[in-house]
């Protein structure tokens, strides 16, 4: 099979960043990264392109980290509380996912892409709860919120013989 070689001019996922050389199969590069924009072929020229592109890279990767950090402290600072609907015992209806901490950070007034949020099982119980947001591939937020019920919790027949036995 043929390979070649190209400069990418843009980062794509599982090959490689701005600027770097790579090898790829002829076709890919053909019918994909060429007419797309994302690559070009290698020749003098373009070898020329290359520390100028590594350079753009770096500039852009150091004000993401940057944006990443800023935006980390402001996540810090954040309280995020729940209020929900209970039923006997303090048991809840529904459960609290990444996309209901999502709305509640913009509601705070932080923007911030959900899929960065990592809650990996919904939370189906009272109390305090952390999970981790990752901003960046060198900045991750540990993020705390509480679920509280808005209703009175009642207690539960079961519950009331176990503190009568105490």
């Amino acid at each position: 099979m043929a390979n070649t070689e190209v400069l990418l001019l843009q980062p794509v996922e599982g090959l490689g960043g701005e600027g770097d050389q790579v090898t790829v199969r002829a076709g890919y590069a053909r019918n994909y990264l060429l007419p797309k924009g994302f690559a070009a072929p290698m020749t003098v020229a373009n070898r020329k392109r290359i520390e100028s592109l590594r350079k753009r890279r770096a500039e852009r990767e150091a004000a993401e980290l940057n944006g990443a950090q800023e935006l980390a402290k402001k996540l810090e600072a954040v309280s995020v509380a729940f209020a929900v609907k209970t039923g006997e015992g303090g048991k809840m209806f529904g459960a609290i996912t990444a996309a209901d901490l999502h709305e509640k950070l913009v509601e705070a007034g932080v923007e911030i892409d959900r899929k960065k949020i990592h809650l990996h099982t919904p939370v189906k119980a009272l109390g305090s709860h952390s999970t981790k947001i990752k901003l960046h591939a060198e900045v991750s937020v540990e993020l705390s919120f509480d679920i509280v019920s808005e209703n009175p919790i009642e207690e539960t027949e079961d519950a009331e013989a176990a503190a009568a036995e105490s």
